[in-house]
């Protein structure tokens, strides 16, 4: 097994789960793609997901693979440059187990750098692209990675990062256009004096991404994620969007989300369908190429349904969304309200649910999209789902309660998941991988109650975090960047809901005495060390902080205070 340098001592291999049938509507050609080794836990090409691309390069490649900027790249356009990718990463020194970040808006590139990363044993490192140059600073220097690729839009910041880091790893810097950057690597492939180097046989439990996100102690988590987890996931995501080659997906989710990468790109070029790139989103955009490129489905956060609401009530609108079999919202609860606005245009929104660390856990299908509008569906087949009552997780996983589901019950319990869907741990952070990972069981910090049908609704977070726009943000990685301001004697950061963002959040500070340090000076402090979805929306100095007998401070009193 690959077991670079920095993975934290207690990341226990998941067991092999046994493929089974997805659903009746998968392809013939998908079920190729699942291994059939008869020691599945040994090295093989078939583990690593570099494999599909050259699967359907051999299958249909000619087809349409990816759209962008309304070029058309086929598969073996795609194979070609995964593989030419590869042999340059290679002549650049990067190894099996070696990190190459990824500081780019969305683009064929993205997929290029994850895909040719694979094929070599190498780990990609993902990085949001709205991360302040001191966040993103911590991240280089925890991972370490061995070269970033970037575009020239987000140049400036991580020069920024790397004067904090006193070092800037080896970059490269990717052409705006697809044109340009194929014509690079055929190039480069041009000038090499060996062949392009084979898929890497791999274990499913090889790590194959790191990504990062804020942990609620104030410093990011880069949670592990292995190559079965791309596979089983992908698995999921074939039952749940009917996932077949004559699908096609739009993303204008960024990349580096868990919501465009994991749910939507990967699962889709696994299944062979087209991916329709959007370099961001715009409302307007989106909803002209629905028509025009025949979309089948697209999945988005709460605030990517309201703008697109907006633009579909103009009284000029005039889209074609005939083509749409549904819309996929993650990120956070989707009102029923907009549910029901999008079945009022002919076109079923669904909800579903999961995490950096586990990908997709919950899915409703289309049938129950308004009649359970407020779920997140039932739980995915390649997983196992509790809801356990939290006073019981404190203890022996044997002794572990779920709660009810009996009608008039409704417990509310934490949900923990097992299975190959999960990730390894935390690189570098035994102390945040003990925490969240008990005996194979992923703890999510998500509270929910589950029906008597088995489906899932999420009721809050045991944490405290919030999710603002579908960025998750952690009180206590913004209280802690506050620590050090000079007229700051505490600080105490709450969530509370907001009609566009469906979070922000609210600091409560406590100056330090004869200071007078106003929210206009707290906001320039913080838009140095922080992204700016994290920022406080507003400052409310107060003379103390509520505190129970023990010391810590009592947020529910702070967040009722703002009602």
């Amino acid at each position: 097994m690959v077991q670079p340098l920095g993975l934290a001592s207690g990341m226990a291999p998941c067991r092999w789960y046994s493929l089974r049938a997805v659903s009746n509507r998968e392809p013939s050609s998908v079920s190729q793609l699942q291994p059939r080794s008869a020691e599945p836990s040994a090295p093989a090409v078939e583990h690593n997901p570099a494999n599909w691309i050259r699967h359907w390069a051999e299958q249909h490649g000619e087809r349409t693979a990816i759209v962008f900027d309304q070029r058309e790249s086929s598969w073996v356009d795609f194979e070609n440059r995964v593989g030419q990718l590869a042999d340059a990463l290679s002549g650049m020194g990067v190894r099996a187990g070696d990190r190459v970040a990824i500081h780019l808006a969305n683009h064929p590139a993205y997929l290029d750098v994850v895909f040719a990363c694979a094929r070599i044993g190498a780990i990609s490192l993902p990085i949001n692209l709205r991360l302040a140059p001191a966040e993103l600073a911590f991240i280089l220097g925890d991972a370490e990675p061995t070269l970033v690729v970037r575009d020239r839009e987000h140049e400036a910041v991580l020069a920024a990062a790397g004067d904090r880091l006193g070092k800037t790893p080896a970059d490269w810097c990717v052409p705006d256009s697809l044109d340009a950057w194929a014509s690079e690597l055929a190039a480069r492939a041009e000038s090499s004096a060996h062949a392009l180097p084979d898929i890497a046989p791999v274990r499913p439990d090889d790590p194959m991404m790191i990504m990062y996100s804020s942990g609620t102690t104030g410093t990011p988590k880069g949670a592990v994620l292995p190559h079965r987890k791309a596979l089983f996931n992908a698995l999921n995501a074939v039952g749940c969007f009917a996932i077949e080659p004559a699908a096609r997906c739009l993303v204008f989710a960024p990349l580096f989300h868990s919501l465009g990468l994991h749910i939507l790109s990967l699962p889709l070029l696994f299944g062979g369908g087209t991916l329709v790139l959007h370099r961001r989103f715009e409302a307007e955009a989106v909803l002209e190429d629905v028509g025009r490129q025949r979309i089948s489905y697209m999945g988005g956060v709460p605030t990517h349904y309201e703008r697109l609401l907006d633009a579909l009530a103009k009284p000029e609108a005039s889209f074609d969304l005939s083509s749409l079999q549904f819309l996929f919202g993650a990120g956070a609860a989707i009102e029923p309200a907009t549910v029901h606005a999008f079945a009022d245009h002919g076109v079923v929104l669904k909800q579903g649910y999961g995490q950096t660390e586990t990908s997709m856990l919950c899915c409703l299908e289309e049938a129950d999209a308004a009649r359970k509008a407020g779920s997140v569906g039932r739980p995915l087949e390649h997983l196992t789902l509790r809801v356990i009552d939290r006073e019981s997780l404190g203890g022996p996983v044997a002794d572990w309660r779920d709660v009810s589901g009996d009608p008039g019950v409704g417990e509310v319990g934490e949900v923990v998941v097992r299975g190959p869907v999960t990730m390894l741990g935390y690189w570098r952070n035994e102390a945040a991988t003990r925490e969240t990972l008990r005996d194979g069981w992923v703890l999510t910090g998500d509270l929910a109650r589950i029906d008597p049908e088995g489906f899932v609704t999420l009721t809050g977070r045991s944490k405290e975090m919030f999710i603002s726009g579908g960025e998750n943000v952690y009180p206590a990685e913004i209280e802690a960047a506050y620590a050090d301001h000079p007229e700051v004697r505490e600080i105490a950061v709450v969530g509370v809901e907001d009609p566009d963002w469906g979070e922000v959040g609210i600091a409560f500070v406590v100056r330090e005495p004869g200071r007078d340090v106003g929210a206009e000076a707290l906001l320039a402090w913080g838009r140095e060390v922080l992204a700016p979805f994290k920022l406080p929306r507003d400052f409310v100095f107060v003379d103390a902080l509520p505190r129970t007998g023990s010391g810590k401070v009592q947020k529910f009193k702070l967040a009722a205070s703002r009602e």
